[in-house]
């Protein structure tokens, strides 16, 4: 049992703190490894084979898995089935002291006499397969003071699933899924619901295909690797369809769950429901490690979708946000969601309550905008979400294997209502134009949904704003540290003195907000922020889950977060 931990040599795993993730001796790290049944395994970052020296130790250039990294290094399907990769690279990076092993995600070519460094790659993770392996990694952690970190499909834009010198838990394994038809939940009575259970590694992907297998749809985002059950959920989940249908959290039915005192729980309306209100909204890697989860879908039902792009020039910005911004409020109540593209400028809106003669008319300002301005404006009905999805949305997912970083800032309904806000946000969008790029927009806020106030942990901002205004910053793969922290002070400065200022009283969404916000516990939480606290400790008292401005953060300690670089607009304690 013991030989088959590939254990490498620990003088490899050079590493940049002083967790004692190293002092643990070769009988403990064995011992682990037999109560999880041979699932612990050495991580190494994601490139290594193309790197002939790793932590300043000669290695040897594989040539053969080198030349498949090469030919997957943008792809998220294969990165969603590797622990040490990510989809955007620079939490497998250590950001503050440059030890990375990255390569140009354009180029791609094989490195020799350059170093590979660990990162923020884990030197040990349990690819979990039961909540028995999650169990033993608590105990663990407990005993030998190696801190834990949790990773699902490598979408975290926030740093909570990386830590360095952590011992690792890995979900993606975690695949089962069931349809139920009249499903209720444990130790429930009542109603029953149309619903699916996914595995905690279960992508939307994989979730999309399942349900209309079962003439079903499951609400949702776009990235076909994003975990259904992991930090998308626990952290609000935004889909285009959240307009009228809700949020991920406003949808899920019950949650199962190991909680660091080892225990495995069923969260629900009706047991646990303290922790079943954190769970929805209060972040992933916080609470303890999600199994499953369960999810009130929808009979399947068409869609009305309007694709339109133009040729952008300072001449007609302002009119193509003019009407984007006068009619919003309008395409709200009419259940219009969607995304605002940079990228080509343009939109992509879908609708699943009108009929195809009724959204051509709602959209016309914008068919017209597009045929005077050099664009194109297509009107399609799909059958289902998932012939939406397979056909279109797949079709246009973003490249992965770069590194960036997101500001974002929700937007409240009252801008859009007044003649003075209406003019502020455009000459706003004219202005992010100029200096950053078209901005990336989501229309996905549950602004149509009739959610009960206070049911769910996330910002309340969420329920009356329109808009999730994002600005995207991005920086080389062979950027020095200077170069990344200023590459994330674009995100952070964007904030605190464009978007903050334009809705001073609204908040953010975590799993897309700036990973240095000032106010993180009010802008993520709102206030909901004090009985998360309560609910984190009551769950967690001996502090075995810790990340990034999550819920219980109490500043950036070097010593827990040592790969953060310090932004001078941040304060060193959190407000």
């Amino acid at each position: 049992m013991y030989s088959t931990l590939p254990l490498i040599s620990l003088a490899l795993l050079t590493t940049v703190s002083s967790t004692p993730v190293l002092d643990v001796s070769q009988d403990q790290w064995r011992s682990l490894n037999s109560t999880v049944g041979g699932r612990l395994h050495t991580g190494t970052p994601f490139a290594l084979p193309c790197f002939s020296v790793y932590n300043n130790h000669s290695v040897n250039l594989d040539e053969q898995a080198c030349g498949v990294i090469q030919a997957n290094y943008n792809s998220p399907q294969f990165r969603v089935d590797t622990f040490s990769a990510n989809m955007f690279v620079e939490f497998e990076t250590c950001m503050k002291t440059g030890s990375k092993c990255l390569l140009d995600p354009t180029d791609l070519p094989a490195i020799a006499g350059q170093s590979c460094g660990q990162g923020e790659i884990p030197p040990y993770y349990i690819e979990v397969q039961t909540a028995g392996d999650i169990q033993a990694a608590f105990k663990f952690s407990e005993q030998t003071k190696v801190p834990l970190s949790i990773k699902n499909s490598g979408h975290d834009l926030f740093g909570r699933s990386r830590r360095p010198d952590s011992l690792g838990l890995w979900t993606r394994k975690l695949q089962t899924m069931s349809y139920e038809p009249t499903f209720v939940a444990e130790g429930c009575k009542g109603s029953s619901n149309r619903a699916i259970t996914t595995g905690a590694g279960v992508t939307l992907a994989q979730v999309y295909q399942f349900a209309d297998q079962h003439n079903s749809t499951f609400v949702g985002g776009y990235s076909e690797t994003v975990g259904a059950s992991g930090g998308w959920l626990m952290g609000g989940g935004h889909s285009v369809l959240s307009p009228t249908l809700g949020l991920g959290v406003d949808r899920v039915l019950e949650i199962k769950i190991v909680t660091p005192d080892g225990q495995l729980r069923t969260a629900n309306a009706c047991q646990n429901t303290d922790l079943f209100w954190a769970l929805r909204g209060g972040g992933g890697g916080t609470f303890g490690v999600v199994t499953e989860s369960t999810h009130l879908v929808e009979k399947s039902f068409s869609l009305q979708v309007i694709n339109m792009t133009f040729v952008a020039t300072p001449a007609n910005l302002p009119e193509y946000f003019a009407v984007l911004v006068n009619n919003s409020v309008r395409w709200a109540d009419e259940g219009w969601g969607g995304h605002i593209n940079n990228a080509p400028a343009g939109i992509a809106y879908v609708n699943s309550q009108l009929s195809l003669a009724n959204a051509t008319a709602s959209m016309a300002p914008v068919a017209a905008f597009a045929a005077a301005n050099n664009g194109t404006a297509t009107f399609t009905t799909f059958s289902s979400w998932f012939d939406f999805f397979t056909n279109f949305v797949t079709k246009a997912e973003v490249p992965v294997g770069g590194s960036a970083s997101l500001g974002s800032r929700l937007m409240p309904k009252t801008l859009y209502e007044t003649d003075t806000g209406r003019a502020q946000l455009v000459a706003h969008l004219v202005k992010q134009t100029t200096e950053h790029g078209m901005p990336a927009v989501g229309v996905v806020t549950p602004i149509s949904f009739k959610a009960t106030p206070g049911a769910t942990a996330v910002t309340p901002a969420w329920r009356n704003s329109l808009w999730h205004l994002e600005l995207p910053s991005f920086w080389a793969y062979n950027s020095t540290p200077a170069q990344v922290s200023a590459g994330l002070s674009v995100a952070h400065d964007f904030v605190q003195t464009e978007l903050v200022p334009l809705a001073p009283d609204s908040g953010s969404y975590m799993n897309e907000g700036d990973v240095y916000e000032s106010n993180h516990e009010v802008s993520y939480w709102g206030s909901n922020y004090a009985r998360l606290l309560e609910i984190k400790n009551k769950y967690d008292p001996k502090g075995l889950l810790s990340c990034w401005r999550c819920v219980g953060w109490t500043g950036p300690d070097p010593t827990e977060y040592p790969c953060y670089p310090t932004l001078a607009a941040v304060p060193n304690t959190p407000t």
